[in-house]
């Protein structure tokens, strides 16, 4: 197989998850600031030699898969009552797409995928038709009856099985074809052998086990917190006030006798907390990414400056932590808009409210702030990010 092969994901994400727990199928649960399917959807966009992908999903299941994708390319499927007829249907999807050389087959709810497995699966079909990730089975198994212990299990040569399950497609999907629907296979390399064709074993990695039962998700969460370092970033900002303005703060229109005068709505609030983010990251500072001198972004809402901080985090698989928010004027008393602001921030940075803080104090009337001449706002950031990004 050679490196110009069109390679199409096909990510199985139709079941309902309830061993999981909680209200929604485990594919839609949140693990570290971020939707189970999303985490297995930008492992594979990640890798380089991906083309496109599909995603397969239980009936009615569209609508709540592309708002947590948001703008991430994908192609829905709707799936069937097994997960074997949902990859039946994915492949015909892809076919009628246009086909594809080789296929992978993900499991949603395997969502931590190291690009290095995907290496050694499309290696493997430069010589066979399918391939999958297996990891040795270390404990002692022993078979059990009503709870007791029975006879031990010879481990020797057993292995277990993970996804993503390699294959070249058009093998893959005629052995589907053939498929009795009379029968059932937990999965698709178990398709391929009844077909004829032999399946080659490469190593997996731990960092792919399933995530079915609420321990699996605390256990995620607590690997996922150990990989990741802690950034903080500080952004200052300051606008004058003048006549004949709106005064936009922290993402709300403020009843005042003047407004902040600048090149877009000139929300102080907002600005400081964008510098805050892009310097957590190290990305430079507002001006670097809105130039004032670019006329596109003259009066433009602030919430479009914070919005495209947030999504410089996600594009780093960051978590914001924690935003703090000082405002310093004298006028107008912040209080009585400061849970407004809290939750108009959080609603911009998709976070829960209790990790945003707005305050507000006065310079005793001292200097620009205290003669009432502008507002300034300073921010603190904290963000999550992946110890290698």
């Amino acid at each position: 197989m050679t490196a110009s092969r069109k390679i199409v994901a096909l990510i199985v994400a139709a079941g309902q998850g309830n061993r999981a727990g909680g209200d929604a199928p485990k594919q839609f649960r949140i693990v570290a600031g971020k939707p189970v399917l999303a985490h297995a959807h930008d492992a594979l966009a990640a890798h380089g030699r991906i083309d496109a992908i599909h995603v397969v999903l239980g009936e009615g299941q569209a609508e709540t898969a592309r708002a947590l994708l948001g703008d991430r390319a994908a192609a829905f499927v709707t799936g069937a009552n097994s997960r074997r007829g949902s990859v039946r249907a994915g492949l015909e999807a892809i076919a009628a797409a246009g086909g594809a050389d080789i296929v992978l087959i993900h499991d949603a709810a395997r969502p931590f995928l190291p690009g290095a497995a995907i290496d050694r699966l499309l290696a493997a079909l430069d010589q066979d038709e399918g391939a999958i990730p297996v990891l040795p089975v270390a404990d002692t198994l022993v078979r059990g009856v009503d709870g007791v212990m029975g006879q031990g299990v010879d481990r020797a040569g057993l292995h277990r099985v993970q996804t993503p399950q390699a294959f070249r497609f058009e093998s893959i999907l005629a052995a589907h074809r053939a498929w009795d629907d009379a029968r059932e296979a937990t999965d698709d390399a178990q398709i391929l052998r009844a077909w004829g064709r032999d399946v080659m074993m490469v190593p997996g990695d731990e960092r792919l086990e399933k995530l079915t039962y609420p321990q699996d998700f605390a256990r995620a969460e607590a690997r996922l917190a150990m990989a990741c370092t802690t950034r903080v970033g500080m952004g200052y900002d300051v606008h004058r006030l003048a006549p004949d303005e709106e005064l936009w703060l922290g993402g709300i229109l403020v009843p005042h006798d003047r407004g902040l005068a600048g090149h877009s709505d000139a929300d102080v609030a907002l600005h400081a907390i964008v510098d805050a983010l892009l310097g957590a990251l190290a990305e430079g500072d507002i001006g670097s990414h809105f130039p004032p001198s670019d006329p596109q972004w003259r009066g433009a809402s602030s919430d479009r400056f914070l919005a495209y901080a947030r999504d410089r985090v996600t594009a780093r698989d960051g978590r914001i932590e924690h935003v703090d928010l000082t405002i310093i004027c004298e006028a107008p008393k912040i209080g009585p808009h400061r849970e407004a602001m809290r939750a108009r921030i959080a609603e911009i940075l998709a976070v829960p409210v209790d990790r945003v803080s707005v305050k507000a104090t006065t310079t005793e009337r001292l200097g620009f702030a205290g003669r009432r001449e502008g507002i300034a706002a300073q921010a603190v950031a904290t963000l999550s990010l992946p110890a290698l990004s």
